[in-house]
């Protein structure tokens, strides 16, 4: 399977001839939803999209962990991360697609 990658220019596209703004009109749109999107994570909020999903920062705790090559028990220091999860709307049309792509 081979995998592309969909850039900020591909989505600015796919505005472009889909809705008819004008090129640098899409976009700025791309551009002022990531920015609305990046804004709501940073300051702890959930981004919630019906029918895709949604993005949230958690927070995880100070732990030990393992250097894999050691065996050397290391502190892994508090920080928060990003997760997403896929909205069952969107890993049905995931695993729909992945049906028809086997033979």
């Amino acid at each position: 399977m081979a995998e592309q990658t969909i850039t900020r220019a591909d989505l600015s596209e796919a505005i472009y001839q889909e809705v008819g703004l004008s090129r640098n009109e899409s976009a700025d749109l791309v551009e002022a939803v990531l920015r609305e999107i990046s804004d709501a994570l940073v300051n702890g909020e959930m981004v919630k999209i019906s029918s895709f999903g949604s993005f949230a920062v958690r927070s995880k705790g100070e732990r030990v962990g393992r250097n894999p090559k050691t065996g050397e028990e290391v502190p892994i220091l508090p920080r928060r991360v990003h997760v997403f999860r896929a909205s069952h709307v969107l890993k049905d049309r995931i695993n729909e697609g992945a049906k028809q792509g086997a033979h």
